[in-house]
């Protein structure tokens, strides 16, 4: 727990200045909060490591979208990375700025890089060679040139969870290493792209900095043979993927991190080149917690079940990684602690939170469901015809409602019967 952010007076569970229990009471739940003390410090960490160095930090809008996290670090003078030209609205509409923003993706369609193109954003990620000539005939048609970096698979293993790896051979992203010099040559002969950098992104929940050292190792190898081939590569995007800690994991400091791949750089002999970060997790995870009241506990033949209204539709990374989150009851009281799984009511056995955790609690029990700032929301869905929940943003002893709960009677405001 950060206990700056996250702390207990008489028992009850604070986030800055104000009573969890009172938010869950004002707002409902299941509620998504967040601290902007938090999210503030996390990118600042970014930034002060960064100084004095040619190096931007783009926050990866995919692990929370939420308009008021990325106003927080538009206003802190961030940059964005996005996947989708729906995240470059939500960019723009926070306050960011389509030049500094970085379009990263696989399947980019030809409307999202017209889009992108025209809001000038600062450079596509390209990742294969049916996308260069996509790109390059969108440009075509608009009268623009497309500023461009191939992202490159370095088959660096990033010794993470098989379904957030992604620097792998067998991985769906990027260039294969060994095609990227010559897919370089192609883009470079491209008359409406401007090749412009080089990108790579090994992964998520990375706890090490070696495998970061690695692939910067590779990719400064191949800007060498680029360069030799006569285009000129003028950033270095190393990606984002840095982890924080969920359970026991000890991850580096975010600014020990960016000064080892910086030093690394300017050792190597490129530090006169821009470098990019696009952290994520590392920025907006250990800044958010899920409230959940609990319905019912229901013990069983070999488990206890504390039965609550969160469930895999508004935090899907258990069911879809096994993925833990810390779990505490809000407010401490007398109950016998007990070894519960943590479970929700959608329709699926997949459908849990944590399981074998001792909890002491009782029914209608407010519980805290740690980590949870980055990839909670943004992957939560409408299974079971169930609204998302309501999003707060604290800001020292003041409470924000950033993000409406919807309404069942929303969910299907667009679908009609088929007429007789």
């Amino acid at each position: 727990m950060t206990q700056s952010v996250f702390s207990r007076a008489d028992g009850v569970l604070q986030v800055e200045g104000v009573s969890a229990a009172s938010l869950a009471e004002q707002f409902g739940t299941p509620l998504y909060v967040y601290s902007r003390s938090a999210l503030t410090d996390a990118y600042q960490a970014y930034a002060d490591a960064a100084k004095g160095h040619r190096a931007t930090i783009h926050v990866a809008v995919k692990a929370n979208s939420n308009l008021a996290v990325l106003n927080v670090f538009a206003r802190l003078g961030a940059g964005f990375d996005i996947v989708s030209s729906g995240e470059l609205a939500r960019v723009l509409a926070a306050g960011g700025k389509a030049e500094n923003t970085v379009f990263s993706g696989v399947g980019k369609s030809a409307p999202e890089m017209r889009e992108a193109l025209d809001a000038g954003v600062k450079c596509f990620n390209v990742e294969s060679i049916p996308e260069l000539h996509a790109l390059n005939e969108v440009a075509r048609l608009a009268g623009k040139k497309a500023p461009v970096s191939l992202r490159v698979n370095p088959d660096v293993d990033a010794k993470t969870h098989p379904y957030i790896s992604t620097g792998l051979k067998s991985n769906k992203f990027g260039v294969a290493f060994s095609d990227a010099r010559a897919t370089y040559a192609q883009a470079a002969a491209m008359s409406n792209l401007n090749v412009i950098g080089i990108d790579c992104h090994i992964g998520s929940q990375i706890t090490e900095v070696s495998p970061y050292l690695d692939a910067v190792d590779k990719l400064l190898d191949l800007v060498e043979q680029i360069e030799a081939d006569g285009t000129k590569i003028h950033h270095v995007d190393v990606g984002g993927g840095l982890g924080i800690t969920y359970d026991d994991e000890t991850p580096p400091a975010i600014g020990e991190f960016v000064k080892a791949v910086l030093a690394h750089i300017e050792k190597r002999g490129h530090g006169e080149r821009e470098v990019y970060f696009e952290p994520g997790r590392s920025l907006v995870g250990n800044a958010g917690l899920l409230l959940t009241r609990v319905e019912y506990l229901k013990p069983g033949a070999e488990k206890n079940f504390a039965i609550v209204d969160a469930a895999m539709n508004d935090l899907a990374r258990p069911a879809m990684y096994q993925a833990f989150h810390r779990i505490e009851a809000v407010a401490t009281n007398a109950a016998k602690a007990e070894l519960y799984d943590v479970v929700g009511p959608v329709c699926e056995s997949g459908d849990w939170l944590g399981k074998d955790r001792s909890l002491a609690i009782e029914q209608g029990d407010l519980l805290a469901i740690f980590s949870a700032g980055a990839y909670g929301f943004t992957m939560s869905s409408n299974y079971n015809t169930r609204p998302r929940a309501a999003e707060v943003m604290v800001d020292h002893e003041r409470a924000r409602l950033v993000r409406e709960r919807e309404e069942v009677k929303d969910l299907f405001a667009g679908e009609s019967i088929f007429p007789d």
